[in-house]
């Protein structure tokens, strides 16, 4: 426990840009190393994986059945797998149908995993990283809960959306990669940013920090969607995510506050 204080306490300088971005990487790494953090771990896991279960379950048959009724008017498809079949290779569509399948549901779960992040997950970051890392910043949001919560339904049901109509781009090189990087980022960036600081700052300190950070923010999204594309990481992904974006968020917002400029 000293050598984890210790560590964070020897970090004190007030980066900017992309220094202040990999900074909040580096204290997001000591924090998750906490036994608290490590514990909240548990809960995002344990519901994303039931989501994935009870979605797997019910709507696997029914929707692999649709997807390959509607395969029946995808020409070039039709076309590729008319080809592979005839050389004697295989059917595109044994492997096509399952994917997109996934594709669809397994985001799904995933999606679900950060909204309780960001719900129930990081007023826990949060309270622990007022303890250990910004002791004294003051509290002055309004309505965080309530601000909190229709922030993460609505970019939630935002990414759904995006994520099923882009869907069909994926065919076309390399949007398979750019989209799923593009809407992650999305998703993580909106929702994360606002609970990171909806406690601490106020209305104007927000809407000022979004506004003057708005490329770190993003940036900060962009490199933990690339994270999220590897399996392991979705261990750990919705409490770090959440970690990285509290410690940049608070960093910033103490620096603001210690400048004394108006928002």
């Amino acid at each position: 426990m000293k050598e984890y204080q210790v560590a964070l306490r020897d970090d004190r300088s007030a980066p900017t840009g992309l220094a202040a971005v990999a900074v909040s990487f580096k204290r997001a790494l000591v924090s998750q190393l906490h036994p608290k953090m490590l514990a909240a771990i548990l809960l995002p896991f344990i519901i994303t994986l039931l989501g994935a279960i009870v979605l797997l379950w019910v709507f696997w048959a029914p929707l692999t059945d649709w997807l390959d009724a509607r395969s029946a008017g995808w020409d070039m498809v039709n076309t590729v797998d008319g080809w592979l079949v005839a050389i004697g290779l295989f059917s595109i569509k044994l492997y096509l149908i399952p994917l997109l399948a996934a594709g669809i549901l397994l985001p799904m779960s995933g999606i679900l995993g950060l909204i309780i992040a960001a719900v129930f997950i990081m007023p826990i970051v949060l309270g622990h990283l007022d303890k250990a890392n910004y002791q004294g910043l003051r509290r002055n949001g309004q309505n965080a809960t309530v601000l909190g919560a229709w922030n993460a339904v609505w970019v939630g049901g935002l990414f759904v959306a995006g994520w099923l109509l882009t869907m069909p781009l994926w065919l076309f090189p390399p949007f398979a990669v750019l989209l799923p990087i593009f809407w992650w980022a999305f998703a993580i960036t909106r929702m994360l940013r606002v609970d990171a600081i909806i406690e601490h700052a106020s209305p104007e300190e927000r809407r000022y920090l979004w506004r003057r950070h708005n490329r770190q923010w993003w940036l900060i999204g962009f490199c933990l969607a690339l994270i999220n594309l590897l399996p392991p990481a979705w261990l750990i992904m919705p409490v770090f995510s959440s970690l990285v974006f509290a410690h940049f968020g608070l960093e910033t917002l103490r620096q603001h506050r210690l400048s004394g400029a108006a928002p």
